[in-house]
Order: C-alpha cells, then sequence, then structure tokens
C-alpha cells in the first residue's frame, strides 16, 4: 500500500470522527462510534514494506492518533478547545492535530523554539549519520549506542519540524506548536527526565489517557499516595506496551522478546522509589544538578543499552531503518534547510 494510500485512508476516517462521531453524545456512544476508525488505525502500519515509514505510523496514527481520539470521545484533549468552552475545532486543524505528533496550544508560545536549533539538529544528525553509515564498524559498540541515543532525540524533533512545516507553511494553518522536548540532557532526575524534558507530545498524551484517569479511578481506594504511583506505573506500562507494538510491526511479527517492555517498567519502579526518597529526605541532602545530572542522563543511556536497544540491534532493525533514512536524508536536509531559511526570514526582527 502507498503512503498516498495510507493518506487517502487517514484523511477520511478523520472527517468521519469530525463530522459524525462529534454529533453523537460524548462519552462511551462516541466511543463505541469511534471503534472502527481505531481497527483501521491499528492495522495501517501492516501495509508498509518500509522498517521506517511502519514505525513513523505506528507512532503517529496507531499510537497518538488513537490515544487523542480516545481523549475526544470524552470532549477532552487536543482536538478539543477547552478555552473558554468545550467546542470542536476547525475541520484542518483537527486533521493536521490528529494525524500528526504534534503537541499544540492554543495560546501563543512565549518560548518558541529559535528555528537555528533546527538547522544545528539537522547537521549534527547528519554528521552521526554519516559516521553511522559508513564507519560503524570501527567504532566501539557501546559509542554507536550513544549515537543512538542521541540519534533518536534528534529524529523526534526533526519530525515535529517537519510536522510544523506542513501545518504553517504549506496548509497555512495558525496553530501553536510546542517544542517536543525540553533539553533532556540537563535532567537532574527520572522525574525531570521523563515528566518535564523527553518527548513531551507522549508524556503529555499519556498524562491525559492513562495517568489522570487511573489515579482518579484509584484515589479512594488505595489512597493519595499509591493511586500517584500505580498511575505513574500503568503510564509507564502503557508506553511499554505501545514501543512493544511499534517494534512488532517493525519486525514483521516476531515475537516481543518483552526488554522494552521491562526498560519502561523499570524507570516506572525506579520513579517510585525516587520520589519517594526526595520525599523522605526533603532538602535536607539534595545532590547539585551537576551531579545528580550525569547519573540521571547515565542510568537512562545504560539501562537503554541493556534492555532497550538489543532487541533492535538483534533483529536488524536499526540497519534496515538507518539505510532509509540515508537514502532519503538528502532530501530531507534540502527541504529543512529551505524551512529554516524561510522560517528565519519571515521571523527577522521579531
Amino acid at each position: 500500500m502507498s503512503s498516498n494510500y495510507i493518506c487517502f485512508s487517514v484523511i477520511p476516517s478523520l472527517c468521519y470522527c469530525y463530522f459524525f462521531s462529534a454529533k453523537i453524545p460524548k462519552g462511551i456512544p462516541r466511543l463505541i462510534s469511534l471503534l472502527p476508525i481505531f481497527y483501521l488505525f491499528t492495522i495501517l502500519p501492516l501495509f508498509f514494506s518500509s522498517a521506517f515509514l511502519t514505525a513513523i505510523t505506528t507512532f503517529s496514527i496507531t499510537w497518538l492518533a488513537i490515544f487523542k481520539l480516545v481523549l475526544f470521545a470524552f470532549d477532552q484533549g487536543p482536538l478539543i478547545n477547552n478555552a473558554p468552552n468545550p467546542k470542536i475545532i476547525s475541520l484542518p486543524v483537527f486533521i493536521s492535530i490528529a494525524a500528526l505528533p504534534l503537541r499544540t496550544t492554543f495560546t501563543p508560545n512565549q518560548n518558541r523554539k529559535n528555528p537555528m536549533n533546527s538547522a544545528v539538529q539537522l547537521v549534527i544528525f547528519a554528521v552521526l549519520m554519516e559516521i553511522i553509515l559508513h564507519h560503524k564498524s570501527e567504532i566501539h559498540p557501546k559509542l554507536v549506542l550513544i549515537f543512538y541515543c542521541v540519534m533518536i532525540f534528534l529524529m523526534i524533533d526533526i519530525l515535529i519540524a517537519l510536522s510544523s512545516l506542513i501545518v504553517k507553511h504549506f496548509l497555512c494553518l495558525d496553530i501553536e506548536i510546542e517544542s517536543p522536548s525540553n533539553e533532556p540532557y540537563f535532567s537532574t532526575s527520572l522525574q525531570d527526565f521523563w515528566g518535564r524534558r523527553w518527548n513531551l507530545t507522549v508524556t503529555h498524551t499519556l498524562r491525559f489517557t492513562v495517568y489522570n484517569p487511573v489515579r482518579l479511578v484509584l484515589l479512594h481506594v488505595i489512597g493519595r499516595k499509591w493511586a500517584q504511583h500505580s498511575a505513574s506505573l500503568a503510564t509507564f506500562l502503557v508506553s511499554g506496551l505501545m514501543h512493544e507494538l511499534i517494534f512488532y510491526y517493525v519486525n514483521n511479527g516476531v515475537k516481543p522478546s518483552g526488554e522494552i517492555m521491562d526498560f519502561f517498567v523499570l524507570h516506572g519502579l525506579c520513579l517510585m522509589v525516587e520520589i519517594e526518597v526526595k520525599k523522605a529526605l526533603k532538602d535536607t541532602c539534595r545532590l547539585p544538578g551537576l551531579v545528580s545530572g550525569p547519573l540521571t542522563v547515565g542510568f537512562v543511556a545504560v539501562t537503554a543499552f541493556g534492555l532497550f536497544f538489543p532487541p533492535i540491534i538483534r533483529n536488524g532493525v536499526d540497519e534496515s531503518i538507518l539505510e532509509e533514512v540515508g537514502f532519503c536524508f538528502d532530501f530531507l536536509k534540502e527541504k529543512m534547510l529551505q524551512f529554516v531559511i524561510f522560517d528565519k526570514i519571515c521571523n527577522f526582527g521579531y
């Protein structure tokens, strides 16, 4: 199935959500009306032969779009403008927010990302790509994994920049788009890394679809403290399941090993311990940022080396994706640089 067919499947589906499901009372009735769309979005990645396109489609459509539509069923989330009163947004904005991995706001973004950051990220990504594609055999395996960590971070930011380009300069929609991350390499704790810095597009979606509902349901059953911990662990569990699903599709149906799930569950448990230790110590024994920062980033990297990356490397998914990205990277560089230059000119003097 071609990418064009995918687009022509997604857009009519979202039009159905906009014109039909939106007219159904919120809650379970509207959720039931969305079930055919959930099924379609779940099977779409199966029609791609490209590992990279499969991963992007699973992430953007099978994961984020379905989760946004679940919130939409209850008049919540980015597909509903809740200021001042809940109301559905315009169709072009609805389709863009649902189909693209964007984190949006309906208020002016005072901390708009400097467009030159995109150029710097693109250059760094290009350098790392060149090294991995042509000199991987000459590099220590641990250094390759470090490069992979950096490239994943850069790829998410570049993907959001491309989505922003489509929305603002091709569709000409006036949407404020938030940065997908907030310098995660400066994290001083796991709570800081996962809650306020890393992949905030996913963090924001999981907070409203998993964390908040689980916390509210358990609040009067096991108390505030354990309800928060259970909700946090449930959030990491769902994130792990969705990552396993991505690599299940990318690996052409190879049975997941569970290591990626273990990575997220481990971090959920460690986050619970960290929060309780911080509460016990209060402000009497806090590590300085120069110490806690490297410890946090180092822990994330080491656990990723042992649990997150092995199943990807073992099945050759990393090489397949790198080859595909390398093939289209020249085109990507040209378009991204045009976008950065155009964006810089448009914002000159502001």
